[in-house]
Order: C-alpha cells, then sequence, then structure tokens
C-alpha cells in the first residue's frame, strides 16, 4: 500500500502538467486570435481614417478652388486685375491658409493613427502556468525522496 501512494503522486503529477500543457496551449492560441483580431480592426480602422482624411482634403481643396474663383470674379468684375498687387496678397493669403489646415489636418489624422496602435507589452500569462506547473511537479518529487 505504501508504494501505491508515490506512483499516485507521479501520475498527480503528469496529469497536472499535462492540463497546465493544455491551458497554456488553448491560451495561446486565444491570445493569437486576438492578436489577429485586433490587427484587423487596427487596419479597418487605418482604412477607415485615411478614406475620411482623403474625402476632407478633397473637401477642403474644392472649397479654396470655389472660394478663389469667386474672389476672383469679384475683384475682376470691380475692375481690379486679380492677379496683381493686393487682389494676388489675398488670393495667396488664402492658399495659405488653406495648406496650414491640411498640414493641421494631416497632423491630426497621424495622431489618429498612432493612438490605435495596441501594447506590445500585453501579459499573456503563459509563464506563469508553466511556473506553476514546476512547483507542482518539484513538491512530486521531494514528496517522493522522502
Amino acid at each position: 500500500m505504501a508504494a501505491i501512494a508515490p506512483v499516485a503522486t507521479l501520475i498527480g503529477t503528469g496529469v497536472s502538467l499535462y492540463a497546465a500543457n493544455r491551458q497554456q496551449q488553448t491560451q495561446s492560441a486565444q491570445n493569437k486570435l486576438q492578436v489577429q483580431q485586433a490587427q484587423n480592426d487596427a487596419t479597418q480602422r487605418q482604412a477607415q481614417l485615411t478614406a475620411q482624411s482623403a474625402a476632407d482634403a478633397r473637401d477642403r481643396q474644392g472649397t479654396l478652388d470655389r472660394t478663389l474663383a469667386s474672389t476672383r470674379a469679384r475683384l475682376a468684375a470691380a475692375g481690379v486685375s486679380p492677379d496683381q498687387g493686393s487682389a494676388a496678397a489675398i488670393t495667396a493669403g488664402m492658399a495659405e491658409d488653406a495648406a496650414q489646415a491640411q498640414a493641421d489636418s494631416n497632423a491630426a489624422f497621424q495622431a489618429r493613427l498612432s493612438s490605435g496602435r495596441r501594447s506590445l507589452l500585453n501579459n499573456d500569462g503563459s509563464l506563469t502556468t508553466w511556473l506553476r506547473a514546476g512547483q507542482s511537479f518539484g513538491g512530486a518529487v521531494r514528496s517522493l525522496l522522502d
């Protein structure tokens, strides 16, 4: 009867190690799926942000073109040459303002893209499982030696 106890302890430890291994494999597979899903989500978010940024840039350029055309037409109707003097300064100022607004929009776009990144330091706990299994195996070996 006394010889059965160490064998039972050894079998129990083997089952515990197998269960810990299976748990680690399952957790690893789940972590891989979560990482893949997060990458897919990030890719979709980047595509949406890129499309929105491009649409905003087109709208801004269209508004600038219409405003410049309207301003030139009003100046020409008033008998002022739209390409010379203060009229040229007005249209150049409008173009500079639009360029600055586009630069600000691009900076905000880059900030939104970078904020969607997940941390590379996410803890998956796989090492903890192996440490616990090692402790239980060490306990079983110790009981066999006693």
